[in-house]
Order: structure tokens, then C-alpha cells, then sequence
């Protein structure tokens, strides 16, 4: 069995979007719910957050958009950048939680200390772009723990895989041009769904040509399309790549019933990509795998997929 860490906390719960917001509060209580039906947090190692570093935050994301996000907080504000994006006085502190949480696992990963961990965040994170926020996201969380991954732990490539059902237009820009981090995601078509990014034809640039893959979906794509994609374009990808960590940015609202996609995905499927991902990572990883939350708002789904995701996690 592998050693996993958590990190779930009460805080996070105190950014508040408003009660009509799908990424709500509402969503870690249906995840602790889920957790409670399992063993599994008993046997894991709790990460406890610290506020990220603001000099590592400020090689992400640009300084004067940092500051405007603190003082729209301190300002009582409901949102910043875009009206999706709402925030209370609360939620930079968070965001700060959340980043610095993710950091720490991945620490703790590339140290062995643990060998995967699953990150339970609010706000989420790959949308959020270096000088703005987009789609509910603050600070990219996944693109940070690459940074350090790569940064402070020496570790020269790095696998950040997507498959929440809205492209990561955040974390895909943040390493378009970087030959050491491939970023893959598999999501619903941009010409039907946000952000509008995510094309086969986006596939990196200069030295970071063909170390970014898109695989768009249509309305409608079932899990035979996916089990599809994964076997034929992400396994012959990660397994060129040869990744030394992978990170998913884990949203589970590619599911039939999620109010926000349009993809027909089963709980079954969600299972399955976690199956092949580890399997990959135990091939080129250690079996490293750092697991941070995006997206999914059904509650029930989220609650059952991600209590099999941390099982998995755990038991694989």
C-alpha cells in the first residue's frame, strides 16, 4: 500500500461564493461525506496547509494581480476579473491556503515522506492565468506544485494530466513554451464549451512543441471514447514523456449528470483513467502522483467518485 496524504481542511469551506454558486462550500462537505464512507482517512497522513510563499507565488502569477485580488477582498467585493469568479472577504486567505497546501504535498511527495497525496481545494485552480482569474479559479494550484517540483526538488519532468470536462487554459499557458512539463488534457470540445481553449492544434511552442496535448470531446462522449483516447494518445504520450511525478488536476464534471458539462462519462470511467494513471506512474513515476481538486458539481457524484478516487489512491 502506498502512503497517502490528505489534505482536507475546514477553511477551505470559508470561501464563499454566494448561495447560488455551483463551486460552493456545499462541495467539500459532500466530499467529506463521501471520505467518511471509507477507511481510508484513518490510514492517511493529514497535510496540514500554510499560507504559500509569496515569492514562489509571484514567479506564477504577476504581482499587480496578486495585490488586486487581496485588496478586492479586503474591499468586501463579490467578485474579481469575471462575475463567475466571486469571492468574499475571506477568499484571498484561502487561496493562499489552498496553493500553499498543494506546495506541501508536493513536497512530501518528492521526499518521499508520502507517496501520493489527494488535495481537496477551494478555490480550484486551472483556469486561473498569471495575471487574471478565470472559471471560479484564484491561483493555479497544479501549475505551482510543478513549479516546485521542478524548482525546489530537482525534478526534471513533470506530467500534469486534466481531465476535468472545461480545458486548463491556466496551466496549459503556463507551460506552453517549457519542454519539462507536458501538460495533457483530455475535456469537452471548445467549440461547445469554456473556456473556448484546448485544441488539438494547441500543442506547445518553441522548445515546448509536443509536450502539450489536447483531446477535445463532443457533446455526448462516452466513457468508449475516453477508454479510447487514453489507450491510443495518453498511454503512448506519458509513456514517451517518461514523467518523474504526475499531477492531475482531478474535476469529475465530465460526468453524465454534472449541471455544468455535456460529456456522458460513468463513475466507472472516472475509476478507470485513475487505474491507467497509476499504472503509468508506477512505469515512469515511483508511483508518484499528486491528485489536486478542480472541478465536479453534482454532489452525489462527487461525493462516490472521489471516495473510489482516494481508495484507489491508497490501495493501488
Amino acid at each position: 500500500m502506498k502512503r497517502l496524504g490528505i489534505l482536507h481542511d475546514e477553511r477551505f469551506k470559508h470561501h464563499d461564493t454566494g448561495s447560488r454558486h455551483p463551486e460552493s462550500p456545499a462541495r467539500l462537505d459532500a466530499i467529506t461525506a463521501g471520505l467518511a464512507r471509507t477507511n481510508v482517512l484513518s490510514r492517511a497522513v493529514r497535510i496540514e496547509p500554510e499560507p504559500i510563499d509569496r515569492a514562489l507565488l509571484e514567479a506564477r502569477h504577476h504581482r499587480d494581480y496578486i495585490e488586486r485580488f487581496r485588496e478586492a477582498c479586503a474591499a468586501n467585493r463579490r467578485m474579481i476579473d469575471v462575475p463567475d469568479s466571486a469571492i468574499c472577504p475571506e477568499s484571498y486567505e484561502i487561496a493562499l491556503l489552498a496553493a500553499g497546501g498543494t506546495v506541501e504535498a508536493a513536497r512530501r511527495i518528492a521526499s518521499g515522506d508520502i507517496h501520493r497525496a489527494f488535495c481537496a481545494v477551494r478555490p480550484p485552480g486551472h483556469h486561473a492565468e498569471q495575471s487574471r482569474s478565470m472559471g471560479f479559479c484564484m491561483f493555479n494550484n497544479a501549475a505551482l506544485a510543478a513549479d516546485v517540483l521542478r524548482g525546489e526538488c530537482g525534478l526534471e519532468r513533470v506530467l500534469v494530466l486534466d481531465w476535468d470536462v472545461h480545458h486548463g487554459n491556466g496551466t496549459q499557458h503556463a507551460f506552453y513554451s517549457d519542454p519539462t512539463v507536458m501538460y495533457i488534457s483530455l475535456h469537452g470540445h471548445p467549440e461547445y464549451l469554456y473556456p473556448g481553449t484546448g485544441f488539438p492544434e494547441e500543442y506547445g511552442h518553441g522548445e515546448g512543441r509536443g509536450t502539450t496535448l489536447n483531446l477535445p470531446f463532443l457533446p455526448g462522449a462516452t466513457d468508449a471514447d475516453y477508454r479510447e483516447a487514453f489507450e491510443t494518445r495518453v498511454a503512448p504520450a506519458v509513456n514517451s514523456f517518461e514523467p518523474e511525478v504526475i499531477i492531475l488536476s482531478a474535476g469529475f464534471d465530465a460526468h453524465r449528470d454534472d449541471p455544468l458539462g455535456n460529456l456522458m462519462l460513468t463513475d466507472g470511467m472516472f475509476a478507470e483513467m485513475l487505474q491507467h494513471t497509476l499504472e503509468l506512474a508506477e512505469r515512469h513515476a515511483a508511483g508518484r502522483v499528486l491528485s489536486v481538486l478542480e472541478g465536479g458539481y453534482n454532489l452525489e457524484v462527487l461525493a462516490s467518485c472521489v471516495a473510489e478516487h482516494v481508495r484507489m489512491l491508497a490501495e493501488f
